[in-house]
């Protein structure tokens, strides 16, 4: 899925910039949001003597500095940042940041070199701003309505530029290898022009209408599953478990599970961990080609790996135990561990003839016809030996139904809607099916109940295991304080009235 996953996935999730400078574009989804910048309270700021000094005894200056951007060159950066001023006829603070620019030069009337300097208050008495492009900075600078020029070096910066000149409020960024005193004078006569000026004006007034961190919050609460989150039998508690009896489910908090099994009105065995949402992960595959060739290429990168560790690991644990001492030793290490690779080398192909290759096929036959359009349909996710065997049923007889039926109806649903055209359209579509939906079914009936098993096996150990015992254990302090025996009827009554 890679940077797509939130997209696939549908997660709720928060851009944290102006939407005035970057509205929310009209094909993205109603989870996302795009809330407005987080700014700080200004800080509380005394200046030296000598900036306040400087900033009073003349026009307002630019400012330019890059923060803890490391500079290859500071030395030849300040002096074209320095003949640049000088050609534009402007004041500039130069920030020494991380790069000490300037070194160990002296103020002038025009130059001042800064040392710390809170931005919110520093921004609000220079005229314009020369930086790098940090998203902070950047909103500082504009919120202050201050014509911004962004010299980018990496990271977001570029973007950040972009949307700066898109807006009016500063020229086009230049990366910072192609600073030259020509383009960055021409750039200076910008940010210092009227224009520059006025656009970075209109949108600081919108910007100050926007409050990120109270949006950022909204968004927070509003995606947030409450009711879903909340015991059934003690409203004011947090669930953490869930239990399904009679085609019911139930969410129980810890104190409501303690409660009933000391009741005897459930076992521990009984509850699961209350999982609110969960997300596949799982490998998309589109098309059974590259599906099936990524599976393959896996398949066998992991089985050169073991192949490769069933020589070099016995040879490393031999050196290993011969330094610790002993020469039988020696031998027996390398012999587990050459064991144990012999079992990864047959883990691997176990696993890819039997589980990745036809769950690749059947997932890239099945997902053939979303290339064209069609709704494919969800038969749930595999997350054990039982649900393995319900996708695969279900997979199985979607899988030949339609493709077999898709031959007629298709031709005759597309020459409905586009007449001739469309039953071409449609032929095409149900021939394609006939040979991809009922091979999905054939490949998934190893595919998906072998991945069932796989995963049952691992869910029996590790990270599991130790979240299922660390709930447990907070259920067993649940229990050493139990509540009043008022309680504890309530909280029967409301558990067998559900299932009543």
């Amino acid at each position: 899925m890679g940077p797509s996953i939130t997209t696939y996935l549908r997660i709720p999730h928060t851009y944290c910039w102006s939407p005035a400078l970057v509205p929310k574009p009209t094909d993205w989804g109603s989870e996302i949001d795009v809330c407005g910048f987080f700014m700080r309270d200004e800080p509380s700021c005394t200046p030296p003597p000598d900036l306040e000094s400087f900033l009073t005894q003349g026009p307002a200056p630019i400012y330019v500095g890059f923060g803890s951007i490391v500079l290859d060159d500071p030395a030849r950066l300040y002096r074209v940042i320095i003949e640049a001023a000088k050609r534009c006829r402007v004041r500039a603070i130069v920030s020494r940041g991380w790069s000490k620019l300037g070194g160990d030069a002296c103020n002038t009337v025009d130059v001042f070199h800064l040392g710390d300097c809170p931005h919110e208050w520093l921004f609000k008495r220079v005229s314009a701003v020369v930086h790098h492009g940090g998203a902070g900075t950047t909103a500082c600078g504009l919120v202050n309505a201050r014509p911004t020029l962004i010299v980018p070096f990496f990271g977001d910066q570029p973007f950040w530029g972009s949307v700066v000149a898109a807006a009016g409020a500063g020229p086009k960024p230049i990366p910072q290898k192609e600073l030259q005193v020509d383009n960055l004078a021409d750039a200076i006569r910008y940010i210092t022009s009227a224009a520059a000026y006025d656009a970075a004006s209109r949108l600081a007034s919108q910007m100050r209408h926007e409050s990120g961190v109270d949006a950022a919050v909204h968004s927070f609460y509003w995606n947030l599953p409450l009711a879903a989150l909340t015991c059934d039998l003690i409203p004011e508690q947090v669930a953490r478990w869930s239990m399904t009896k009679h085609g019911r489910t139930v969410k129980l908090s810890d104190t409501a599970v303690a409660v009933l099994i000391a009741q005897k009105r459930i076992q521990i065995g009984q509850v699961k961990p209350l999982r609110t949402r969960e997300y596949d992960t799982d490998v998309r595959r589109w098309d059974p080609l590259s599906g099936g060739a990524a599976s393959t290429l896996g398949t066998v990168t992991d089985f050169g790996l073991s192949l490769g560790g069933l020589f070099i690991d016995p040879y490393k644990a031999y050196k290993r135990a011969a330094a610790a001492g002993g020469h039988g030793s020696s031998a027996a290490a390398a012999a587990r561990i050459a064991g144990s690779s012999a079992g990864s080398m047959t883990g691997v192909l176990t696993k890819g003839m039997l589980v990745d290759m036809p769950l690749a096929l059947a997932e890239g036959m099945k997902n053939v016809p979303k290339l064209y359009g069609e709704e494919v349909p969800d038969h749930g996710k595999v997350t054990d030996w039982q649900s393995g065997g319900k996708v695969a049923a279900k997979t199985f007889g979607s899988g030949f139904y339609h493709g077999i039926t898709g031959v007629a109806m298709q031709p005759w649903e597309g020459a409905k809607k586009e007449g001739f055209k469309g039953f071409l359209k449609g032929a095409g579509k149900g021939t394609i099916g006939l040979v991809t939906k009922p091979g999905a079914a054939l490949f998934g009936l190893v595919g998906y109940p072998a991945l069932g098993i796989a995963k049952s096996l691992t869910a029996r150990k590790g990270v599991e295991r130790a979240i299922l015992g660390a709930k447990g254990a907070q259920v067993d302090i649940c229990a050493s304080h139990r509540a009043g025996d008022q309680d504890i009827a309530q909280i029967t009554a409301r558990f067998e009235s559900l299932f009543s």
